[in-house]
């Protein structure tokens, strides 16, 4: 079975901070007076996709099981929001006896799940204006065929009656992470990478501003193909709010896992940065599961790959009871007033993904 964690070569270089010179790439979201906005601001509806492509998920049995938890997701995010789910028309007879009445079904053919990568990415102006900024999917650099999932994101657009802004970037929103306030957090193994984007750190970085509408990039070095997303910020570090982040680790890293050093790296990174608005960063730690009910090394088990949408926090447990309650208080601390929901998504983590990675959003303007 294919998972997105594979072969992992070697870790990027050291990182930094950088700004966007104004007035750069006029074909991107920021140029125009648009942004990214914060996941937790009011949403229209939530948008995912249905795995189907057998030669992404050859194992009829498991895609069965995938699709069930996918169903599930849907449902109880429905039960907060307006859901859409979208998939080619031949499916939605099967899906509709998966989901609850209330997920919409949308005919757009679709490869795989993640929708937060290949689905569609929106910015807002502040009077009432949506767009669609493009991210320009090709498959986590041509890892996976993605021949629908490239083209979700313009077909939404042109369905919705939505302008798209292109600044030319390369990549997945699940690869950056934004305070809706103008700053940026990544990996630059996801984004300075050949297997996206060419041309130098300064260059990239600027069409990834513009791309967001964002001021300030904070990088950290991340892992290069260590997993299909070349490690997404989204699986360990997340903006709550404007001046805070939470962030998945261990109590101390262990040496032999690069995934432990890089998590460690990206923390002390973030600790020692300042946001757009010269803030340090307040970050939260969340524990990490070890009593699994998966045992398997490309197992993804990352509570901060939660997703937050009107009223709730949907997030992942993995059976860890004790771990599985601490992560729930933490949320319910960093997000008051909302419903802490925590579900069994496995067969997402067997595939090297989770919850924020199936979803995203729609802002309400």
């Amino acid at each position: 079975m294919m998972t997105r964690r594979s072969l992992f070569r070697s870790a990027a270089a050291a990182g930094g901070l950088s700004l966007l010179p104004r007035g750069a790439f006029a074909g991107g979201a920021r140029a125009s007076g648009f942004w990214y906005p914060e996941e937790t601001d009011p949403h229209e509806r939530t948008f995912m996709q249905w795995p189907v492509n057998p030669a992404v998920h050859d194992d009829a049995d498991f895609l069965y099981d995938l699709q069930a938890t996918i169903a599930d997701l849907a449902s109880t995010i429905a039960e907060f929001e307006p859901v859409v789910l979208m998939a080619a028309a031949e499916h939605h007879k099967a899906i509709r006896k998966l989901v609850s009445g209330a997920v919409e079904l949308w005919d757009i053919p679709t490869d795989d799940l993640w929708c937060r990568d290949s689905g569609p990415s929106f910015v807002i102006d502040g009077k009432g204006g949506l767009a669609v900024t493009q991210f320009n999917f090709n498959g986590w650099g041509g890892k996976q065929v993605h021949a629908n999932d490239g083209k979700i994101a313009a077909l939404v657009a042109g369905r919705l009656g939505l302008p798209v802004f292109d600044a030319g970037l390369v990549g997945e929103a699940g690869g950056v992470e934004t305070d809706g306030h103008g700053t940026l957090i990544a990996h630059e193994s996801t984004f300075i990478n050949p297997n996206r984007n060419k041309g130098s750190k300064a260059e990239i970085t600027a069409m990834l501003l513009e791309t967001m509408g964002a001021e300030k990039m904070i990088w950290a070095p991340g892992i290069i193909g260590a997993d299909i997303t070349d490690y997404h910020i989204d699986a360990l570090a997340r903006f709550v709010k404007p001046g805070q982040i939470v962030i998945q680790m261990g109590e101390e890293p262990d040496p032999e896992d690069p995934w432990s050093v890089s998590a460690f790296e990206t923390h002390d990174i973030l600790a020692a940065a300042t946001d757009a608005e010269g803030r340090k960063l307040d970050l939260v730690i969340l524990p990490e599961p070890y009593d699994l009910r998966v045992d398997s090394p490309d197992f993804v088990s990352s509570y901060v790959n939660y997703y937050v949408c009107n009223g709730a926090v949907i997030a992942a447990e993995f059976g860890d009871k004790a771990a599985d309650a601490e992560a729930a208080e933490i949320l319910a601390d960093l997000y008051p007033g909302r419903e802490i929901v925590m579900l069994n998504v496995d067969p997402v983590g067997e595939v090297g993904g989770g919850i924020h990675c199936a979803t995203h959003e729609q802002p309400k303007v």
